[in-house]
């Protein structure tokens, strides 16, 4: 239900925060489960936060295992639809858990839906590929020893920056790959490795070797609108993007927690300045009006943003 309801929000929040989604093969983003999504980790949780809202199916989430930690940490990602993963570097006492994991991936495409898992196990701001673990291979092959008609579909997540408000986004899916094309071999580890092989030939080209900056021309209608987007928001946006750079630096975080203050913390911004225009005698109706008007600024300064 949560899950639900911000996801709705969500994909209005990524539209201001990003300034460009372009998905290419969108119609692989409609292929029905059971579906292993298996994609690259450039951009910490905003990944799969862009990820999922492109899809119209519920998506599950593999996800770092230490973030479940606290138990309303653990209640609160589960209704998000994350499933804890554990890494070595996590800790060795933990990496039993994963099994419990495996298992509830493939009681998740059993049912027909849809698991997405960063196949390099962790996340790093480069524009290439990093080794591959083994988790995605594990559960596409318990899906195949259990006979679920699984699919498998690579996904590249490309962003023109890893530090810029407005940051464009390109999202490649690949060709579908079926499991009986991949798990031919004689041995576990000859399959493991066949899987990875098979993805990795298919992900590779659809992720960016560099930043790429997509050229724009001055839209100068959006000048005024943007002007007055950014000087209404100033005020809100830059404290929050000061902290989060201050508390973020040197890690990949950044925009993940950026994006989820944001995301929290709007909608109280704008309902104070409601108020405030309340309380300074101005009709509701016209005070209420900057749910819509504040957002649509910030919308037309972020588009602005991109022609600089």
């Amino acid at each position: 239900m949560i899950y639900s309801f911000l996801k709705i929000f969500g994909r209005f929040a990524l539209k201001i925060f990003c300034g460009e989604t372009t998905v290419y093969n969108k119609r692989a983003l409609n292929t029905k489960g059971p579906l292993l999504v298996t994609a690259n980790h450039p951009n910490s949780f905003l990944d799969a936060i862009i990820i999922g809202a492109q899809f119209n199916y519920p998506v599950h989430f593999l996800a770092r295992g230490d973030a479940f930690k606290k138990p309303w940490h653990n209640t609160l990602l589960k209704m998000l639809n994350m499933i804890p993963i554990y890494r070595l570097s996590e800790g060795k006492e933990n990496l039993h858990l994963n099994e419990k994991t495996f298992q509830r991936s493939q009681e998740i495409l059993a049912q027909g839906g849809i698991v997405l898992i960063f196949i390099e196990g962790l996340c790093v701001h480069e524009y290439k590929l990093r080794p591959f673990k083994k988790g995605a291979a594990r559960i596409a092959m318990n899906c195949f020893s259990a006979y679920i008609p699984l699919k498998i579909l690579p996904l590249g997540i490309n962003y023109s920056s890893f530090t810029k408000m407005g940051v464009e986004v390109d999202i490649h899916a690949g060709k579908l790959v079926m499991p009986e094309e991949i798990f031919n071999k004689k041995d576990t580890a000859g399959n493991l490795l066949s899987f990875n092989n098979a993805v990795r030939n298919i992900l590779e080209p659809l992720v960016w070797a560099a930043p790429r900056q997509h050229r724009h021309q001055v839209n100068y209608v959006l000048v005024p609108f943007a002007f007055a987007g950014r000087m209404i928001n100033a005020l809100y946006y830059y404290p929050f993007k000061n902290f989060v750079s201050a508390k973020t630096k040197n890690s990949v975080f950044y925009h993940s927690v950026l994006f989820g203050i944001l995301f929290l913390t709007y909608p109280v911004y704008v309902g104070v300045v409601s108020l405030a225009l309340i309380a300074a005698g101005v009709k509701w109706y016209f005070s209420l009006s900057a749910f819509v008007l504040f957002p649509l600024l910030g919308y037309a300064a972020v588009q602005q943003n991109k022609y600089k």
